[in-house]
């Protein structure tokens, strides 16, 4: 993600110096199109490399899960009663649910970009910090969480707590007080996808702040040329 914003960066930048543009002069539209593919393609890389390995999540207080509120609003009676083994336990679990289910996004984010229209450019280029992230989350939230949610099921049917819990809401879901959607693996697979966005969001803010830094790729190529 840090390429991709580098590069979009350039074009607000070749607009305003026609000096630079001339010097670009050579660049085909195929070029350009290769860098923002290529720029777009590690930055989703890399998002995915940071979170999924061990401690990705587990580790990174930004994105570590939590116990889900109704939970949390517990957890001391819990830790009383002796059961502070169980619920440590289910939080390993579920980030290692999240760690385990965020590989499966490359292939769904890679295919974003290769899908990406002219509009949606146009739209990261002339938006906010996170254009580029809110981007991603319009084109693959819906896959993701579809892709994510049997993975993180098969981690958290493994913890005794996380079915009590899932009993209970579905006991509430019965009485209209709470939705299934509570479930724990649906919280977990939540989580997992805005701890994705999240590091995607982080990335492309500092690129913003500083796009000479992250050329590579094809990508590099518009940046050297841009120097000369």
């Amino acid at each position: 993600m840090k390429t991709i914003l580098g590069f979009l960066v350039l074009a607000v930048i070749l607009g305003s110096r026609p000096v630079a543009a001339a010097d670009l002069s050579s660049l085909t539209n195929q070029d350009a199109a290769l860098g923002m593919r290529d720029a777009l393609t590690q930055g989703a890389g890399k998002a995915v490399e940071l979170l999924g390995r061990p401690d990705g999540f587990l580790k990174n207080s930004k994105v570590k899960i939590p116990l889900p509120d109704n939970l949390r609003r517990i957890e001391s009676g819990l830790r009383l009663m002796g059961m502070k083994k169980q619920a440590d336990e289910l939080v390993v679990t579920m980030n290692r649910a999240a760690e385990s289910a965020v590989p499966e996004a490359k292939a769904l984010l890679v295919d974003a970009v290769k899908k990406m229209t002219v509009q949606d450019a146009k739209g990261i280029l002339t938006g906010g910090d996170t254009a580029a992230t809110e981007y991603f989350r319009r084109a693959t939230s819906a896959q993701l969480t579809e892709r994510f949610l049997p993975i993180v099921t098969q981690w958290t049917n493994k913890v005794g707590l996380a079915n009590q819990y899932n009993s209970l809401v579905d006991r509430g879901s019965q009485l209209g007080l709470v939705g299934k959607d509570e479930r724990i693996e649906n919280y977990v697979t939540r989580k997992a996808l805005d701890g994705l966005y999240l590091v995607i969001g982080e990335q492309e803010r500092a690129i913003r702040q500083n796009p000479v830094g992250a050329a590579t790729g094809a990508a590099r190529k518009v940046f050297e040329m841009l120097g000369r």
